[in-house]
């Protein structure tokens, strides 16, 4: 019997040291990138796609400005939520999308402001995330001011001090963290129309010599866990 239970260690240990480990980085963006456990919808899903692949995941959470210059240069292996920009396409390859986010604009409560397109927005203070991908469109248009901020929770209380006319993202993301910073999201409106409709993808570096092989373990792996049921597993858990 120990000899048995000896053989058994021996076998595990081998095929964990024959996985190979893909680094990955993105700042907290909860449901789908959180801090503890659950560790989020994007950090399980890249885990368990990577994993029928012979990859396993060692994740940082870090600043976004950090985290998609450490992958754009190579550094870290995967952003594991990235929008498609144009400016990115010429550093980053992208994956097939997993999600799909609806980007909102965020009033108080007490705003009568609906989105109707770019021209809606002139003379508006719409605070953003430093970084961020909202569009070409959008983070090009002179009419209207784009103050920075780090994220959204200071947007967000940038915007109840009066500081910014609105901010903006995902709806699903927006709530999550209003409720993670004990703001009370009945203070805040989200507008019916969005600016986008964003795919959400995994995207690895031109620089990084192994993007190529990366991207389409992570598409293969993604194919393999929609298919086993794994992948839904995943969303009902966040209740998606």
């Amino acid at each position: 019997m120990r000899m048995l239970i000896l053989i058994t260690s021996l076998i595990l240990w081998s095929c964990n040291s024959l996985a190979e480990t893909v680094t990955a980085a993105q700042d907290p963006w909860p449901p789908f990138v959180q801090e503890g456990n659950p560790p989020g919808i994007s950090v399980e899903v890249v885990q368990e796609a990577m994993k029928t692949q012979g990859y396993t995941v060692d994740m940082k959470l870090t600043p976004w400005a950090r985290a998609i210059e450490d992958v754009k240069n190579g550094n870290v292996d995967f952003l594991i939520g990235t929008w498609f920009t144009q400016e990115r396409s010429a550093y980053l390859r992208y994956s097939d999308h997993y999600a799909i986010n609806q980007v909102k604009f965020i009033t108080k409560a007490d705003s009568s402001f609906e989105y109707t397109g770019m021209d809606s927005l002139a003379g508006k203070s719409v605070g953003i995330v430093r970084g961020y991908g909202y569009g070409d469109e959008f983070l090009t248009a002179g009419h209207f001011a784009r103050p920075e901020a780090n994220n959204l929770v200071l947007n967000l209380r940038k915007l109840m001090a009066g500081r910014i006319d609105m901010t903006l993202e995902d709806e699903i993301v927006a709530r999550s963290q209003m409720t993670g910073a004990g703001l009370d999201v009945s203070q805040f409106r989200f507008t019916s129309n969005s600016l986008s409709e964003n795919k959400l993808h995994v995207t690895s570096g031109l620089a990084n010599a192994r993007s190529e092989e990366l991207i389409n373990a992570f598409n293969k792996g993604l194919a393999a866990i929609k298919a086993n049921g794994t992948f839904d597993a995943i969303m009902k858990k966040y209740g998606i």
